[in-house]
């Protein structure tokens, strides 16, 4: 409410671009820590994108509940990682699920809300920020590359998924079954319940008054269809999915747009180098 039309467009503009350049470079990362990173990116674009639009009681509201499954995210990511043999190039899992079947499920779960599946915490407070967003007058480009933010992010879950748990295994080191230890699967439980009844109880405490939202029919389905043909599109693609061999496209996602580069790595190199 402190920002004018000129920093709130600017705002709004920066926003949207780092939700969809997080997104693309999710995709085509394979690092596990990078991708869970880069989604954590992402949904910080989206608080920003809901401040640029007035709406800072939900960008908080959905920093708390975003906190919650994120953390389950790096939690279960963790575990993953360690029973793996300290790995964290996805490539060399595939299969998990037969030896971490109760990580698998606390995993997938957060995935689930963090896409704004219904009825999990993300669900709650994306789809406010997405609804009230229909209602402004910013133009159907605003629209479409926010759907478009919605579709990457259930992309890049769903690869993650695919080629960590259901996927064939990639012939990494051996596997080590560390669930019986109950200090690190236990916070993983107790998050993944936070997970499923956080939203309501969070949505009742910061908004005592129902929010009342008008909108035609297509944009009211509008996110869910999105995160729906995203899945789909995504689940027909398995194959592709394990090896991309774009080149250019791949090493310029991968260097993050060389936006590293370009805001001081590129500086410090050249310094060191002479130094």
């Amino acid at each position: 409410f402190i920002l004018g039309d000129t920093c709130s467009a600017l705002l709004l503009f920066i926003s949207i671009m780092t939700m969809f350049m997080s997104g693309v470079v999710a995709i085509f990362e394979y690092d596990l820590k990078k991708i869970i990173a880069l989604s954590t990116l992402s949904q910080l674009g989206m608080m920003m994108f809901s401040i640029s639009l007035g709406l800072y009681e939900l960008a908080f509201f959905h920093l708390l509940t975003h906190a919650l499954f994120k953390a389950l995210l790096f939690l279960c990511a963790g575990i993953l990682i360690h029973g793996a043999g300290n790995t964290q190039d996805i490539r060399s899992f595939g299969g998990l699920s037969l030896n971490f079947p109760l990580v698998t499920v606390c995993m997938n779960l957060a995935n689930l809300s963090l896409c704004g599946v219904p009825f999990l915490a993300g669900f709650y407070s994306k789809d406010l920020i997405v609804e009230l967003a229909c209602q402004y007058s910013w133009g159907i480009f605003v629209l479409l590359m926010m759907f478009i933010c919605l579709s990457l992010t259930v992309l890049y879950s769903v690869r993650l998924t695919y080629l960590s748990f259901v996927g064939p295994y990639g012939g990494g080191t051996s596997i080590s079954v560390c669930e019986s230890d109950y200090s690190l699967v236990g916070p993983v439980v107790i998050l993944s319940f936070t997970s499923l009844v956080s939203g309501p109880i969070l949505s009742w405490l910061n908004f005592p008054a129902p929010v009342l939202i008008f909108l035609p029919v297509f944009l009211k389905w509008g996110a869910l269809f999105f995160v729906g043909v995203s899945l789909l599109v995504m689940l027909s693609l398995q194959g592709l999915t394990y090896s991309y061999k774009w080149g250019a496209v791949s090493k310029f996602s991968g260097l993050m747009w060389f936006l590293p580069w370009l805001t001081g790595q590129g500086f410090s190199m050249k310094t060191l180098k002479n130094a």
